[in-house]
């Protein structure tokens, strides 16, 4: 799963998660894969080497789909958290025009000394 979501180009392209903790909610995702993953019934695993019953590789097929839909559930739900703590494009927005705005008021600041300069040298 891990492995799939790494080379998925959906998430690769996807501007929303690339920050710069993109790589921690992976990291989160890869560990809670690995701590779930011995949860798989074991007994059941192990029935498919020692039953002829096509029952039980039923079980053990359902079982791992269940885990996986879970494991995928609990993956969005991260990347879903995520999402939400990542700024609107309105805020981006306003943030960059403050800085512009910011930017445009020292230069004038320093249009306006160095014109008064400018003037002193004339005169």
């Amino acid at each position: 799963m891990a492995e799939r979501q790494q080379h998925d180009p959906q998430h690769a392209t996807d501007p929303q998660l690339q920050s710069p903790s993109k790589d921690d909610m992976i990291s989160y995702v890869m560990a809670l894969e690995a701590a779930l993953l011995p949860c798989l019934p074991a007994r059941e695993l192990q029935a498919i080497d020692r039953s002829p019953h096509p029952s039980h590789q039923i079980d053990v097929e359902r079982h791992a789909r269940d885990f996986m839909e879970a494991a995928k559930k609990l993956q969005l739900y991260f990347i879903s958290l995520q999402r939400e703590d990542q700024p609107t494009k309105a805020e981006t927005l306003r943030k960059e025009i403050a800085a512009m705005e910011e930017e445009l008021k020292v230069k004038t600041e320093l249009i306006k000394k160095q014109e008064r300069l400018i003037e002193g040298w004339r005169a």
